[in-house]
């Protein structure tokens, strides 16, 4: 946490924040374009300590490098403190689009999620895949598949309207999920069609780094997912680390 701090104390590394919030996905060159006053060396250096903090993660891509935004570490912040006093729901600290590197596909995501969580790769993918489990921190939701590939993939209230379906494209526990997903909670979502998602485990360190890449989406389903899934993400970390879900989100 005193790395994040430290990280947006600049306002040069405020302003990269900014315009990669703007634009996700940019490589050095574009980044060094917003800082016109700075080297390029200069830029990179400043992106380090936005890495190191965990606000800014990257993917490789053939030559190219892209940078995205990581606004899990921002949103702990905020679950720490501001929750105590307002009810849950995105703030402009939050409001920073999640972003992050890893995943296996070879295509360049719209949006990265991630975070880091004290448990193994079996107990959060036990976490994903247990409809009692997703009630805690899934929107109180419950998901519902066989796990195959091709299988139905769900997500219900608890009085058991349906939030959400899709399919299952590819999996393999308890490491990678890759599934389309078409929320039915709002017409003009719906209307927009299946989203397409993987989602990726790695331990390292003793510590499970959970990934989630967006590889096709809508306009307003990217908006949605943005305000969403670092809720999730912390939700599931909370669940897992301290055996308590976060309070219920505001639901307007």
């Amino acid at each position: 946490m005193d790395e994040v701090f430290r990280a947006i104390n600049a306002p040069s590394r405020r302003h990269l924040l900014d315009r990669l919030f703007e634009q996700d996905g940019q490589t050095l060159s574009e980044l060094c374009a917003h800082l016109p006053e700075m080297t390029r060396f200069g830029v990179m250096s400043q992106l380090a300590v936005l890495e190191e903090a965990g606000l800014v993660t990257t993917r490789r891509q053939g030559r190219y490098k892209y940078h995205y935004l990581n606004p899990v570490p921002i949103k702990l912040i905020s679950d720490r403190w501001i929750s105590r006093f307002a009810e849950l729901r995105v703030t402009a600290l939050a409001d920073l689009k999640a972003r992050s590197e890893g995943g296996r596909t070879v295509e360049k995501p719209l949006q990265v999620y991630r975070t880091f969580i004290r448990a193994t790769a079996e107990e959060v993918w036990d976490a994903i895949i247990d409809p009692d489990k997703t009630q805690q921190y899934y929107y109180n939701t419950r998901v519902e598949s066989t796990w195959q590939v091709g299988s139905p993939l769900t997500y219900s209230y608890l009085d058991g309207r349906p939030a959400s379906d899709g399919h299952i494209i590819a999996i393999d526990p308890p490491r990678r999920l890759e599934f389309t997903f078409r929320a039915l909670w709002d017409e003009e979502l719906t209307a927009e069609g299946p989203s397409r998602e993987v989602w990726s485990l790695e331990e390292v360190n003793g510590m499970t780094v959970m990934t989630i890449e967006v590889l096709e989406a809508k306009e307003k389903t990217l908006k949605d997912f943005a305000e969403g899934f670092p809720y999730i993400l912390s939700g599931l970390k909370s669940l897992l680390e301290t055996g308590e879900p976060l309070p219920a989100p505001y639901v307007g």
